[in-house]
């Protein structure tokens, strides 16, 4: 009996043949049957695409279907896949149908599903294209490849906005350790919000910084402070009216009284890696890793303050910004901090003698 031949054994004898023949009707009946029957389970609903998938499965198991029927069972297959939320089978499965039959048009528009769900646009793309090709006034395909293309052009601008957020946070990276800066976490963040220094085309850096005034918390804020400008610059712009602030009842802190101060011998450097994360937040590229530059953290984020400097350095107004930032004691949390004093006020004393701190954050 043929059904008890070796595998790879040619029938010897006419009723051997006839065996064989009978098998193969059979197994072509019953393929033909899974498919019709799993495109009744189809028909029925949801519930029933998981009977519809063994259908299928089985009668391309039986191996007796031509690479045409074969084709259509792999299509019929991705498309439950692809309404299953299977996308990646129901991919694998459409390109085997291509494969098979590259000209059936339902396993190009599976394929080209299929990839969009998954983000392979390129791929999605290709298989819009290949199937048009083949069928230039088919609407579903034509549909199908217009959201590709909308949602390809998307991808592409973001792409392009990451990579310019990334190259614009390295060079920032690379002018702050140019420059022998220390920047740790960021501070006062419900007041600055996610400021950050920019470099412009000649190579200089422009802060946002940030102004407290210790005795009550109040701020003003330097949206443009070049690195080569002088503090009593800014000053004299922000007190040329002489009028008090609104709540300086006393009329303390008038410009010839104002002294500024920095917060210096506490925090601990960000590495390299943190650092380009902290500028890359609020771009479009704050969700990319540190960009490879891991390797270099254990350096550059061991850099402590020296906790035996001075907490509170008075900034000597003829200063440059630069001169101020550069000093090694200096951590920079985030953008530069400095603290207004007047030496009118009774607070005076109580700052100079080191028993106020800024509130905990």
């Amino acid at each position: 009996m043929a059904l008890w031949m070796e595998k790879d054994s040619e029938p010897l004898t006419e009723s051997e043949k006839a065996d064989l023949d009978a098998i193969a009707a059979l197994k072509e009946s019953a393929a033909i049957e899974l498919k019709e029957k799993g495109n009744q389970y189809v028909k029925m609903g949801k519930k029933h695409y998981s009977d519809a998938i063994d259908c299928y499965t089985r009668a391309i198991n039986q191996k007796v279907l031509s690479d045409s029927e074969n084709s259509v069972l792999f299509a019929n297959r991705a498309h439950v896949n692809l309404m299953l939320g299977n996308y990646r089978r129901a991919l694998t499965d459409a390109e085997e149908a291509i494969k098979l039959c590259p000209s059936n048009i339902k396993a190009f528009y599976r394929a080209a599903k299929a990839s969009l769900s998954l983000n392979l646009l390129a791929k999605a793309q290709s298989h819009c294209r290949n199937g048009l090709q083949l069928d230039p006034n088919n609407e579903e395909l034509k549909k199908l490849g217009q959201q590709i293309d909308l949602k390809k052009a998307e991808q592409d601008k973001h792409e392009a906005e990451v990579s310019k957020a990334v190259a614009e946070a390295k060079e920032l990276v690379l002018a702050i350790e140019n420059r022998g800066l220390k920047i740790g976490k960021a501070m006062f963040r419900e007041l600055t919000g996610l400021k950050k220094p920019v470099l412009d085309k000649n190579n200089i850096l422009h802060w946002p910084v940030l102004l407290l005034y210790a005795e009550v918390m109040s701020s003003d804020f330097i949206e443009d402070f070049c690195e080569t400008d002088m503090f009593s610059v800014h000053l004299d712009m922000m007190f040329a009216d002489d009028q008090p602030l609104p709540w300086d009842d006393k009329s303390n802190y008038k410009r010839e009284f104002i002294e500024l101060y920095y917060e210096a011998g506490s925090g601990v450097c960000l590495s390299r890696a943190k650092l380009l994360h902290s500028l890359l937040e609020g771009t479009a590229a704050s969700q990319q890793e540190s960009a490879g530059d891991e390797e270099k953290d254990a350096v550059h984020g061991s850099n402590h303050v020296n906790t035996g400097a001075p907490k509170w350095v008075k900034v000597n107004e003829r200063s440059t910004l630069h001169d101020v930032l550069k000093d090694p004691n200096f951590i920079i949390p985030g953008i530069p901090v400095f603290y207004v004093v007047s030496k009118r006020s009774s607070f005076y004393g109580k700052f100079k003698a080191g028993k106020w701190t800024p509130p905990s954050i």
